[in-house]
């Protein structure tokens, strides 16, 4: 992984099959649909136990990974340019910070999934090395540092969470201690996300990491495993406040040449979190007019890496994988017969296809966090 050498490019992967699924450990792994809440059929993708491998080896592979390294560091003197292996002893590797905690949190994802197969025993070992009291100790001190109060936030802070609630209620036993450990981390960045969104005047409408409409989703996925009543109110009610007035978002002018998240979809998201089904069609169809009913319309196309091993450029892979499965999220708050459901669901379905051909371990640009993202579309995240 990551070394100097191409491997070739394995061929893409066929969509899953719609019948007949297989058995996986006993039982085929779905991504969490509340059918009282979303009536209507919305087929979930199934995740393997040997896709789930390869994905873990990705993790696995990365997640002690010293260098290469890229950081976001405010220096107060000499003494604070250190390696970032020894800044931040349990989030190091996977290239950054962020892609380091939701590396962990693919692996928590996977073994609850697949907790016999060959790699979970090497994924919980992962996770007890990284997740000890004294490096997340550090970590603390590390974010509490003088000129750090915007460090990872939202975006690694809302993973951050996405990783504590997973581990607590985790299935295997002795995850949820490592949970326990994460608390006082835990603790700072929900305090610290909650703030910023009470205090930012407005959205903050971006493709990459800053953008406000994800990560707040996350915060409230975090706050509903966690039955924190009190921060799901309030988020809630802040987001209405940012997002629930929201107008005629036009798709034509996405993607930026470095979105991995797409602005209007992640909003849509995001409502379908607060709003009651037909309170959600009705503001979907005044913020997404253009959502055609035909399901083979090709009104979403996907996006195209024009060079996967640059870091940036490599974002539009990831961008296919949140588009499909923000692309089901939509679907899945709308009632169950919405005519605009069938294309939602053909779409993601194409863009998930080709999100995960690029998963591959060819470039590092790529390896150290496009699993994460197809991990979402196939295993979906605790809510």
């Amino acid at each position: 992984m990551g070394s100097d050498r191409n491997p070739p490019r394995p061929p893409s992967p066929r969509p899953p099959k719609t019948s007949e699924p297989p058995i996986l450990n006993s039982r085929p792994v779905h991504f969490a649909h509340d059918a009282k809440r979303y009536p209507g059929p919305v087929q979930p993708p199934l995740l393997d136990a040997p896709t789930a491998g390869r994905f873990a080896r990705l993790a696995l592979d990365a997640v002690h990974r010293r260098y290469p390294a890229q950081i976001s560091h405010v220096l107060q003197s000499d003494s604070d340019a250190r390696a970032p292996w020894q800044l931040t002893p349990a989030f190091f590797g996977c290239y950054d910070w962020h892609s380091a905690v939701h590396g962990h949190w693919m692996l928590a994802r996977l073994v609850r999934c697949f907790p016999e197969a060959p790699f979970a025993a090497e994924a919980r070992a992962a996770l007890r090395t990284s997740l000890t009291p004294e490096h997340l100790e550090a970590e603390l001190a590390y974010l509490r540092g003088p000129g750090r109060a915007g460090f990872e936030r939202p975006y690694g802070l809302a993973w951050l969470l996405t990783l504590c609630a997973e581990l607590h209620g985790h299935e295997h036993a002795e995850l949820p201690a490592l949970g326990t450990h994460l608390e006082p981390l835990e603790r700072e960045a929900a305090e610290r996300l909650q703030t910023w969104l009470l205090k930012i005047p407005a959205p903050v409408r971006t493709g990459e990491h800053n953008q406000s409409a994800f990560s707040c989703g996350l915060l409230l996925d975090w706050a509903a495993v966690r039955g924190d009543a009190a921060t799901n109110a309030n988020l809630r009610a802040r987001a209405l406040e940012l997002h629930g007035q929201d107008r005629g978002w036009k798709l034509a002018f996405e993607p930026s040449a470095h979105d991995f998240l797409s602005i209007g979809l992640a909003t849509a998201d995001l409502l379908r979190r607060l709003l009651e089904p037909l309170k959600f069609a009705a503001w979907l169809q005044e913020y997404l007019p253009e959502l055609p009913r035909d399901p083979g319309a090709g009104w979403l196309t996907p996006a195209v890496s024009p060079d996967p091993s640059d870091g940036k450029l490599a974002h539009l892979d990831g961008l296919n994988t949140s588009r499909a499965w923000m692309l089901r999220g939509i679907a899945q708050g709308l009632p169950g017969d919405d005519p605009r459901r069938p294309a939602l669901l053909a779409s993601a379905t194409e863009h998930a296809t080709a999100g995960l051909a690029a998963v591959t371990d060819q470039h590092y640009a790529g390896s150290h966090w496009l699993g994460t993202f197809a991990v979402v579309w196939l295993a979906g995240v605790r809510t």
